[in-house]
């Protein structure tokens, strides 16, 4: 595996945790598994990020942010967070459960 040239700090910050949908656990049976990044993480960043963190070959990355939307609670009117996602697709043979997720 090829590491860009980033502290071992830097990519354990890329990464922030799983995401775990109906549409991502589909995903799952495709090897493709979606994370919520940094708003800041480039595709090659995560993949580096990603084969670092779980130890796999990451064959692409697609990325997409969604934005900020608008939520009203009575008459307070708040925000929902922006946030990034990558889903990742990985080789074949290999396979990540749940737990090692976690």
């Amino acid at each position: 595996m090829k590491y860009m040239n980033f502290n071992s700090k830097i990519f354990v910050g890329l990464v922030r945790y799983p995401l775990f949908t109906k549409k991502s656990i589909k995903l799952i049976e495709q090897n493709q598994y979606s994370f919520v990044v940094s708003t800041h993480a480039t595709k090659a960043s995560i993949k580096s990020a990603v084969e670092y963190q779980f130890g796999f070959n990451v064959i692409s990355v697609n990325t997409l942010v969604h934005r900020s939307k608008k939520h009203h609670v009575g008459k307070f009117i708040g925000k929902k967070p922006q946030y990034k996602k990558a889903i990742v697709t990985i080789v074949p043979p290999k396979t990540l459960s749940f737990f090692d997720l976690l």
